[in-house]
């Protein structure tokens, strides 16, 4: 049997390439949207992708499912959790007809090749979840090797089981959700301990709250020393444990679950976004472009195109483009060309497919010299902020999670997360200069462009509350 974990260090996503080496089929488990990875892999390995299949229907990623159907792939998705839980691109192949596709319950097995697969139901996070028991039979094996857990177990963690309440806005949902996670961890009783935990998700993932960044575990460690499946001592324990902490949902999260369901737009291969210069640059109206410029935070606040954002290209960088930018705008990007593809390839993964156009760095210098005026933002240390907030010539916008506010704030600060602040910008007055501040400066950053995007007259605080927290002897501003 071959198996690979292929992974996306960004939004800490794994899919799974599983190959029979004596037939040469090959399935993947839980794939992102731009699926030559996968076919490239395979093929370097003796192998062609014959399936697909999906744990269930994802919030933090588009899926690659429907466009390896539509390359010939057969699609396995999830057949229980009801009605209003199922994937409804099945019989909308590009040109019509159906693709080769079958929905899946409980006990249900398929092979790829001598490779057995054997389905358990696994609600909680999503009613529809469902997990993978993989036999190598070919190897002569009589039990399973390993579970593609999908974001029902992660290495030191259960999958949330919160997000149809707090990312989707099903009021009432989360808990319900987590008394059936809690039935479901007792499903793992029937699992032996020597099987492998292949999970969907690692460490940065904002699909659980204590995820590990160790990539894989067995059922007999997590059984131990998981912490959320050692909460369910019973019912009420577990439902107060599971449900506490969680940190807020990126705001794209919510039209992921919507995409996915419907079906993603399939692309057949990258999109190619046009390189423009200085003067296409001069014609943009940021209203109505997003203007993403990937220079270094100095860079560009010390001088960028007016309404562009800010998003250097971190392991934040879709998650937060995914969260500040809607699915419909166009998008233009300031990149340097070495890296255009792998910004492409992060967009499209949370659903940004309308990418038109990239300039280089330098012509925004050209901008300037042939008349463009750049816009600043301006970035004060603790010390210039103190008097600042003192005398309230400034509102406080804390932009860290609800739970890093709840330990320390700024006294009179509004808390809203960085990945939320879009749809809560009517909470945020426009009558006084803003300051804000994350832990260290670097969400803040994100989110003072986003805010001067909006007409806001925006400061950064510099080092964030770090910075503030360290001088808090002297602060009488700090409240804790």
């Amino acid at each position: 049997m071959f198996m690979r974990m292929i992974y996306d260090d960004k939004l800490a996503q794994a899919a799974y390439l599983i190959g029979c080496q004596m037939s040469g089929e090959a399935i993947v488990i839980d794939p992102e949207r731009d699926v030559d990875r996968y076919q490239r892999i395979a093929e370097q390995n003796g192998l062609r992708i014959v399936a697909v299949a999906e744990t269930h229907i994802h919030a933090d990623f588009v899926s690659g499912a429907r466009e390896l159907a539509e390359r010939g792939a057969k699609a396995y998705v999830s057949g229980e959790g009801g009605p209003d839980w199922q994937s409804e691109w099945l019989d909308k192949k590009t040109g019509g007809g159906a693709y080769n596709a079958q929905r899946l319950r409980d006990g249900d097995t398929f092979s790829i090749g001598k490779i057995e697969f054997r389905v358990m139901h696994t609600p909680g996070h999503t009613p529809e979840h469902i997990v993978y028991l993989v036999t190598d039979r070919g190897g002569g094996a009589t039990e399973p090797m390993g579970m593609v857990t999908g974001d029902f177990v992660f290495v030191g963690d259960l999958g949330r089981p919160d997000l149809l309440e707090t990312a989707a806005g099903q009021k009432g949902a989360m808990e319900p959700s987590a008394r059936q996670l809690f039935a479901t961890v007792g499903k793992l009783s029937t699992v032996s301990d020597y099987v492998q935990v292949w999970p969907a998700h690692g460490a940065g993932s904002a699909c659980g709250k204590a995820l590990g960044a160790v990539p894989m575990s067995t059922i007999g460690y997590e059984r131990r020393f998981n912490s959320a499946i050692r909460a369910a001592t019973s019912e009420k324990n577990f439902v107060d444990f599971i449900l506490s902490g969680q940190p807020e949902p990126p705001l794209y999260f919510a039209n992921m679950k919507r995409v996915n369901k419907i079906g993603p737009r399939v692309l057949g291969d990258l999109p190619r976004p046009a390189r423009i210069g200085a003067s296409d640059l001069q014609k943009l109206d940021a209203r109505k472009t997003a203007i993403i410029d990937t220079r270094a935070w100095g860079a560009y606040r010390e001088g960028h195109i007016p309404g562009a954002l800010s998003f250097p290209l971190t392991n934040a960088f879709n998650t937060d483009a995914g969260s500040m930018i809607a699915e419909s705008e166009e998008i233009v990007l300031i990149i340097e060309p070495e890296r255009l593809e792998e910004a492409v390839r992060d967009l499209i993964r949370v659903g940004l497919d309308r990418i038109v156009g990239w300039a280089a760095p330098a012509d925004i210098a050209e901008f300037a010299k042939a008349g463009g005026k750049l816009a600043t933002l301006r970035e004060i240390d603790v010390a210039a902020a103190r008097p600042m907030v003192g005398d309230g010539r400034v509102r406080v916008l804390d932009v860290r999670r609800a739970a890093e506010f709840a330990e320390g704030a700024i006294a009179g600060a509004t808390n809203i997360a960085h990945t939320r602040l879009l749809a809560e910008l009517p909470r945020v007055p426009k009558d006084q200069p803003l300051l804000v501040h994350c832990r260290g400066g670097f969400r803040s950053a994100r989110a003072c462009a986003l805010l001067q995007r909006n007409g806001y007259e925006v400061i950064n605080l510099k080092g964030g509350f770090l910075a503030w927290d360290a001088a808090a002897a002297s602060a009488p501003a700090c409240s804790r």
